[in-house]
């Protein structure tokens, strides 16, 4: 819901998660491959299930890298009035 109080220079924060992504990304291949060397097969199952949520977490950023910005409405559009009832 706006507020009215948003930046109005307001950025994501993609580019920014996409790298820490990778860097993530990295250290869990690192991890399962490492892990699963020296014979500790739980600690590269757990890195590796990581290393699937990150790879989740990166097509979904990549996605919403490519799809663009979005329309936001712009100071001349006044604030929605906030719901008589809070729940």
């Amino acid at each position: 819901m706006r507020t009215g109080s948003e930046p109005v220079t307001a950025r994501s924060a993609l580019r920014a998660r996409l790298w820490l992504s990778i860097w993530g990304a990295v250290w869990a291949i690192v991890g399962t491959t490492v892990f699963a060397l020296v014979g500790r097969p739980g600690w590269a199952a757990a890195c590796g299930v990581l290393w699937l949520v990150i790879t989740v977490d990166l097509a979904v950023i990549v996605r919403h890298i490519r799809q663009g910005p979005h329309y936001q409405p712009g100071p001349d559009v006044p604030p929605y009035r906030p719901p008589d009832v809070r729940p």
